[in-house]
């Protein structure tokens, strides 16, 4: 037991989950009605399509996926994508909360003159989620989070199947963000530009400190 403890002790960020979730539902009951709507003209050039919820929806699966085979498979690329993740989670939700944010594009389904199971989908999904705290788009940020440390992942590059289809996942995935009419085209550059920036501080920054604290434990290992 002590064994099994010590070799998944980095499940303690996982916590960080329970924080997220307090935090973000106390933002979905307050900011409701007094929030900066967020609206570019782009935005009314693209047309509602209810099949794009299918990657949509499997944003979920593709995160909680993501997390958990890194979790197994290596904690330092597990430390990466959860630094890069977490981090910029957090960053989302201090803006929601000094800027409150919100989006006003979302069609009448009754409307639309069709119906099918798509459509029901979304109906449900618009009654669950509001349309606030959008900007920067978690949905977006994610995506690119997890295709980043798929594509950085020295085990996984031997699968090309698979970089390949995470980055065509997430490329559908911010697609259906404004297809479904649930962000502004805006909310997605704003994602895209996060998920830069937390590149740079994870990938880039963070790991050239570990490889120069590694040459350093090197040289006093072999003075």
């Amino acid at each position: 037991m002590k064994t099994l403890i010590h070799k998944y002790r980095h499940a303690w960020v996982l916590s960080y989950f329970v924080i997220y979730m307090v935090w973000f539902y106390y933002l979905e009951k307050t900011v409701t009605k007094n929030y900066y709507s967020i609206h570019i003209k782009l935005d009314d050039l693209i047309p509602f399509n209810e099949w794009f919820v299918i990657p949509y929806m499997l944003w979920f699966l593709y995160i909680f996926l993501t997390v958990v085979y890194f979790f197994f498979a290596s904690r330092d690329e597990f430390y990466r994508v959860t630094a890069f993740l977490f981090i910029g989670m957090t960053i989302c939700l201090i803006i929601y909360t000094i800027w409150p944010n919100g989006q006003d594009l979302r069609p009448n389904l009754d409307a639309l003159g069709r119906d099918n199971i798509f459509i029901r989908i979304v109906r449900r999904l618009y009654s669950t989620d509001t349309s606030t705290n959008v900007c920067p788009s978690i949905h977006v940020f994610n995506s690119i989070g997890a295709a980043i440390a798929i594509c950085k992942s020295e085990s996984l590059k031997k699968k090309p199947w698979l970089t390949y289809g995470s980055i065509i996942l997430t490329i559908l995935i911010s697609l259906s963000t404004v297809f479904l009419k649930q962000h502004s085209a805006f909310d997605v550059i704003m994602g895209v530009l996060l998920a830069f920036v937390m590149y740079l501080v994870v990938y880039v920054w963070m790991a050239a400190r570990q490889t120069d604290k590694a040459k350093e434990k090197k040289l006093y290992a072999e003075i």
